[in-house]
């Protein structure tokens, strides 16, 4: 009795949870989305990665499958092409069968300019490549995520959040998605489909140069930071994003949640 027990509490210990699941993560070839990647990977799911940079996709896919051992499918797509959109979507389910979540994290944006000085094209760049890509991925994904009852996961920002200065179309985009996500959240309920939106702080490849050139003001920033650093995205960010796509979470819906190190304290 006392081996039976010790197997079946091994094989507990080693069930991964989100074991044969199949994860479109946006921009999952690098930075944030390529922590995601890891995080999702190392709990069982398989992968499909997007981005517009093939060479980068392709360097991620090696990295995943000889860590993890799963399947990584990488497409090369700007969320901005509805068209490219639906051919990732179809691409997908060609190869895995299913969707069980959906990964909106690539963003583009005009950073640092006010408001006055945004042209209509930085403005567009901001809405396209975000609040748009959000919506084609989640209106062509919801079919098989309905089917499978599965979750979205959106990012939005501390930009929208707390009006931060420089980022007026960078904000607006993701308070769009954010706006859009509770909408989601409401629509989709009842078909077993949830949706939730991260507001992320993470430490990426660009933010470690913005360090390195400018160490005082990133001192003067990690103040304001009671836990006093930036999130890792595999381990802070990923694995909150994984509790929010797994059985732990069915009960989950419609939130915003601040991974902001205590930076984003609100009511």
């Amino acid at each position: 009795m006392h081996r039976f027990r010790t197997f079946v509490q091994l094989n507990i210990k080693n069930m991964k949870r989100l074991e044969g699941n199949v994860t479109i993560i946006t921009g999952g070839g690098k930075g944030i989305g390529f922590g995601l990647a890891q995080a999702f990977a190392q709990e069982g799911s398989n992968l499909v990665i997007t981005g517009r940079t093939e060479s980068r996709l392709l360097d991620a896919k090696k990295r995943l499958e000889e860590e993890y051992g799963i399947e990584v499918l990488p497409i090369v797509a700007d969320g901005a092409d509805e068209s490219a959109i639906k051919n990732v979507v179809a691409k997908t389910v060609e190869k895995f069968g299913k969707i069980t979540t959906l990964v909106n994290n690539a963003q583009v944006s005009k950073s640092g300019l006010p408001l006055v000085e945004h042209t209509r094209e930085d403005f567009d760049l901001a809405i396209y490549s975000g609040l748009y890509a959000a919506f084609f991925y989640m209106r062509e994904c919801f079919p098989y995520l309905k089917e499978s009852k599965g979750s979205v996961i959106n990012f939005a920002s501390g930009a929208g959040l707390f009006g931060k200065l420089g980022q007026s179309s960078y904000a607006a985009a993701k308070e769009g998605i954010r706006g859009m996500s509770r909408v989601a959240a409401a629509e989709w309920g009842p078909d077993g489909v949830r949706v939730n939106v991260i507001c992320p702080l993470a430490m990426t490849e660009s933010l470690q140069e913005w360090k390195e050139h400018y160490p005082d003001l990133y001192a003067k920033t990690i103040q304001g930071i009671p836990l006093g650093h930036f999130a890792d995205p595999k381990n802070d960010i990923g694995r909150v994003c994984v509790f929010l796509a797994s059985s732990d979470a069915e009960y989950v819906t419609g939130e915003t949640i601040t991974l902001q190190g205590g930076s984003g304290l609100r009511p």
